[in-house]
């Protein structure tokens, strides 16, 4: 058994990782992937040459480059159960959440809240990408991101055709208080998530690293949506709401494009 050292520089989230997980899927001389999403570091357990595995590492034109090979005597991989459940309950809060920030968020007329929904949505996408198409196809992991991307795409224009809306028209201010306290839970549940995550921290997993840098952006954007609640009491206008409404949902979009890069 072989132990290839790849670095890939614009590995920096879970998105990256699943792309280059389905160009090596198929190459029957790949015995195991690791991945250290904080580093960008793959390293990849195979059989004879490395050849066709360089190859397709930089046909993806993420800053692959080989690093190192060498022999090793490791031979046996064990998937971690607990890995997935862990990965299974942050997609549960996220997903729960999502469903909590989108009917607060209409209810309250806060696009912020409907935005960080959305954000909420994508992670679960992430997070269900790799779960629910483990052991498929090739096939079935690229229609699963097709369908996931657009669908994320679809939810921000319309986000963003609403903000438009509320900016030209004459709308209410929306409820601060419920901004405020709604992000301040979505808040915690980040935090949990975060903390459920840095379980595993110290076993190195892969998924665990990528999860929690996912995570972290989502703490900063809840702060962002509480700032927002706090400007639209001090200033009595709903454009900081607008503001952060556009911000996330921006950052909801660019997902959505690392989704659907997974899909060609």
């Amino acid at each position: 058994m072989n132990k290839t050292i790849f670095e890939i520089t614009k590995m920096d989230c879970p998105s990256e990782e699943n792309l280059i997980r389905m160009k090596l899927d198929g190459i029957s001389s790949i015995a195991n992937l690791d991945f250290d999403i904080q580093n960008r570091k793959l390293t990849v357990f195979h059989s004879g040459q490395i050849d066709q595995i360089e190859k397709s590492v930089l046909e993806l034109n993420l800053g692959g480059k080989k690093i190192s090979t060498e022999q090793t005597d490791q031979t046996e991989f064990k998937e971690n159960a607990n890995q997935k459940k862990l990965l299974w309950s942050v997609l549960s809060i996220n997903f729960a959440f999502f469903i909590i920030e989108m009917t607060t968020g209409l209810i309250s007329k806060s696009i912020g809240l409907v935005a960080d929904s959305l954000d909420m949505l994508a992670d679960s996408f992430v997070y269900g990408i790799s779960l629910f198409a483990v052991g498929g196809t090739l096939i079935r992991k690229k229609r699963i991101a097709k369908i996931a991307g657009y669908f994320q795409i679809t939810l921000a224009i319309i986000g963003f055709v609403e903000v438009l809306r509320r900016f030209f028209g004459a709308e209410k201010l929306p409820d601060f208080s419920t901004m405020i306290i709604v992000s301040i839970f979505a808040l915690i549940a980040n935090g949990i998530c975060l903390y459920i995550l840095q379980k595993s921290k110290s076993k190195n997993e892969a998924h665990m690293k990528a999860s929690m840098i996912f995570t972290s952006n989502d703490v900063i954007i809840n702060l962002g949506v509480i700032t927002a609640g706090v400007l639209v009491n001090w200033l009595s206008s709903n454009k900081p709401d607008l503001i952060i409404g556009i911000i996330v949902f921006a950052l909801v979009i660019q997902g959505a494009f690392r989704i659907l890069k997974l899909s060609k």
